[in-house]
């Protein structure tokens, strides 16, 4: 008997060492996210975007504004790493400090543009009635105006000084929630049944409160990917009015400004124009990355994201 119950023993303990706990559906997401290698990649690439918008003043030799009038439109070499543009300013410096402002208003519009989605479009779905009919009678006339004609003309109206970013920020965050809003209302209606709201309704939680703690967190999800991809959106709308003069004015820069000033020397100083370009289309890769990502991540019946 002694000998059956000591060789026994060990299974039951090792039985014990083996068995799983469940997992948390936070660790859960992560884990499916980092075993995703383009998500993996986009991470690393934006990282070093980041770092690069950082950092890269400091290591500059040269300052954006600085301009070097014995090296005017001169290829990159070890004085200039990425060469200069007509001025005679570096255009490393110059793609750094573009870099970095596009990052900025893209993160900060995007972030506005998501808490106000995320307000207005559970608000809607909850109060239902004449405020469910009001609010999307006033979404769908907002869709139907030409938002950028608009964006160009308070910019231009408002963003002509040092401080111009804010304005085209404000104006991107203004105009870039209607649809967000849209798709949130619809998501909403199905919350708003559940049993845990209708039960915080009926023991006269304040709508506020129902609205912050039980709707707009179950739909976290959906706002940390229209956040991620909102980056990209909000960048390209920023360089899309630079380009055309309407966004970020000199002497500041953006990645728009860039391409708008390096479109006319594609022939004689390709560099001005390649550099910017690279950058965008390696932000805009990056972003795209990540929000596939945790697409796929937040998705349980994906099959595109990393098994966990």
């Amino acid at each position: 008997m002694t000998n059956t119950s000591t060789a026994s023993t060990p299974v039951i303990e090792q039985d014990a060492r083996t068995k799983q706990r469940p997992m948390s559906k936070r660790r859960l997401v992560l884990r499916r996210f980092i075993r995703n290698v383009p998500a993996d990649i986009g991470v690393v690439i934006f990282t070093l975007l980041v770092l690069l918008a950082v950092f890269g003043p400091y290591i500059s030799p040269w300052e954006y504004d600085e301009l070097d009038f014995m090296s005017l439109t001169e290829p990159p070499s070890a004085e200039h790493w990425l060469g200069t543009d007509v001025a005679g300013a570096d255009m490393f410096a110059l793609a750094v400090r573009g870099l970095g402002k596009s990052l900025m208003i893209g993160v900060i519009a995007s972030l506005g543009t998501s808490v106000i989605a995320a307000i207005v479009g559970t608000s809607i779905a909850y109060f239902r009635g004449w405020v469910e009919r009001v609010g999307m009678w006033l979404i769908d006339m907002l869709l139907a105006i030409p938002s950028f004609l608009l964006l160009a003309m308070i910019v231009s109206a408002f963003g002509s000084g040092a401080n111009g970013w804010l304005a085209l920020t404000f104006a991107l965050m203004i105009f870039g929630w209607f649809g967000y809003a849209r798709v949130l209302r619809s998501m909403t209606l199905s919350l708003r049944e559940r049993e845990y709201v209708q039960a915080a309704k009926y023991m006269g939680v304040p709508s506020a409160k129902v609205i912050t703690r039980h709707l707009i967190p179950n739909l976290g999800s959906i706002l940390i990917i229209q956040f991620v991809l909102g980056v990209v959106v909000s960048v390209l709308a920023e360089t899309g009015l630079s380009f055309l003069g309407f966004g970020i004015q000199p002497p500041d820069t953006s990645l728009g400004v860039l391409i708008q000033e390096g479109s006319g020397t594609l022939l004689t100083a390709p560099w001005m124009l390649l550099v910017p370009m690279a950058l965008l289309v390696a932000l805009t890769f990056s972003m795209t990355l990540i929000g596939d990502g945790l697409r796929d991540a937040l998705d349980p019946t994906s099959q595109s994201g990393g098994k966990a």
